[in-house]
């Protein structure tokens, strides 16, 4: 019987580590998997041994402000595996947590993988060193990145992104629409301020705030927004002051329903900007966050996009409205403007299919194969 440890650290890793453990299960039927992880991943037959939402935390300030806890589960956990080594470590994304992780069973001679190339080649590229002492084997889900780490001697493999098999290539739009009760004929705007508390309290005023503005140019407008159950209250309150109560049918979840249904979205920087992309939508992305943060995160970017898909595309495909610049104003302003602009809407749309094909693969067996290697050595 295999065993093998995981750890992903919020809701984005559990979606990422539970297509690979369809791949994993399907080739080793009794495999064991411990760790941290999250409801897909616990489908599986995962056994968490900490809440995953311990670990959703982004920015410095904020990591810095729960860094006693993180840091005491990381050396609880690690303490844990050395006594009960398992065959092999999968750290999936969560980077600043996993990553010293790995390194620290690695040199115990655990054989470690880590799923997801860190974004080196957008920022903080001196981690490769890291990456390097960590990982036996990078698992990379952008068709670029195992020629770039090659050259700094690190083994990886493109697996494509799972996310592009899990999202059709046509999405039924009237299907969302019908399942979320909204009218086929509605214009409707996805509103999705990110999936960490942290990321709602910086951008959810800001959203609701386009949002009154957006309706009061377009009466006939229909938003609606996914959020984490946990949040419904907090957000609540935060439509009540920008007047935007019932105005806004808040989900639970169901991101994905969103954003087919919708002919455009207001979207925060993250992996659901590549999501919207898959789906072939229109989007404003914008991020705001603690000043300090921001403040040293612009100091190591390397490239002029924050934002998936135009990393991906090369250029600015879609509005990127970041900490000053995602004003309430701008923000209603660059979302209105694509219900205006079909032409651009459609070329838009080629634009994210061609990049769909590329990144749709069998990412469930490709995972399985290069972890197999890795574990024959």
């Amino acid at each position: 019987m295999r065993r093998f440890a995981m750890v992903a650290g919020e809701p984005s890793g559990d979606l990422l580590a539970g297509l690979l453990l369809d791949g994993l299960c399907a080739r080793w039927p009794d495999l064991q998997t411990v760790g941290i992880g999250g409801p897909r991943m616990l489908a599986h037959g995962f056994q968490s041994w900490w809440p995953q939402e311990k670990l959703a935390v982004r920015g410095y300030i904020e990591v810095l402000r729960h860094y006693a806890e993180i840091a005491g589960i990381r050396r609880h956990l690690k303490a844990r595996l050395l006594v009960d080594k398992p065959e092999l470590f999968i750290g999936v994304d969560a980077p600043d947590f996993n990553l010293d992780l790995e390194a620290g069973l690695r040199c115990s001679g655990i054989k470690t993988v880590h799923f997801v190339c860190p974004s080196i080649w957008a920022w903080r590229a001196g981690r490769i060193d890291k990456i390097r002492a960590a990982a036996d084997h990078v698992l990379c889900i952008f068709p670029f990145e195992p020629a770039l780490l090659a050259k700094e001697g690190v083994a990886a493999t493109y697996v494509g992104h799972p996310i592009a098999n899990v999202i059709p290539m046509t999405p039924d739009r009237g299907a969302a629409r019908a399942a979320l009760g909204l009218a086929a004929d509605a214009t409707v705007v996805a509103l999705l301020p990110g999936s960490r508390r942290s990321e709602v309290r910086y951008l959810a005023s800001r959203f609701f705030a386009a949002a009154a503005l957006m309706l009061r140019a377009q009466p006939s407008l229909q938003f609606v927004a996914p959020i984490l159950p946990g949040l419904h209250a907090e957000v609540e309150g935060l439509l009540s002051t920008a007047g935007m109560a019932g105005r806004v049918t808040l989900l639970d979840g169901q991101s994905h329903a969103a954003l087919a249904a919708c002919d455009v979205t207001l979207i925060a920087s993250g992996t659901a900007t590549l999501e919207a992309a898959l789906f072939k939508r229109p989007m404003v992305i914008a991020y705001n966050m603690n000043r300090l943060s921001w403040h040293l995160m612009q100091r190591q970017q390397l490239q002029p996009w924050v934002g998936l898909p135009n990393i991906l595309c090369g250029e600015f495909a879609v509005p990127e409205l970041l900490q000053d610049a995602a004003t309430p104003a701008a923000l209603a302003e660059a979302t209105l403007a694509w219900l205006h602009a079909p032409d651009a809407v459609a070329a838009l749309e080629q634009r994210f299919a061609a990049l769909h094909s590329q990144l749709r693969r069998d990412t469930p067996t490709l995972c399985a194969d290069a972890i197999q290697n890795v574990l024959e050595g």
